[in-house]
């Protein structure tokens, strides 16, 4: 499961590659990011490490995690000089709302108001 997405349609196993499945929140939450920008891999790495209260991710965490994402179809990367800049392609976009709803439906209530 590269980049914490699984690869079938309804997000429930194995095949299709449509929905996040879980078991890693680091594609959810790459998908997330880039939903808001483009962005280059050092700057996701620092906006994780940001909203999870840690040191940055390393480039051997985010790098592979990204090329799951890639090629899974979910996001794309765009050279800008020497940098590679990742967006959201529209099954990102698809798969990003159907892990949310997973997520909510896996944790909604969870914790008390």
């Amino acid at each position: 499961m590269r980049g914490g997405m699984d690869r079938e349609g309804d997000g429930e196993g194995k095949g299709g590659g449509d929905c996040c499945d879980m078991r890693g929140m680091l594609g959810f939450l790459i998908l997330f990011l880039l939903s808001k920008k483009p962005m280059h891999g050092q700057e996701l790495a620092g906006e994780i490490a940001i909203r999870k209260g840690e040191k940055k991710l390393s480039p051997g965490t985010i790098y592979p995690a990204l090329k799951g994402l890639k090629e899974l179809g979910f996001i794309v990367e765009e050279r800008d000089g020497k940098t590679i800049v990742y967006s959201l392609t529209d099954k990102g976009e698809k798969a990003l709302k159907l892990a949310k709803r997973k997520f909510i439906k896996t944790f909604f209530g969870i914790f008390p108001e």
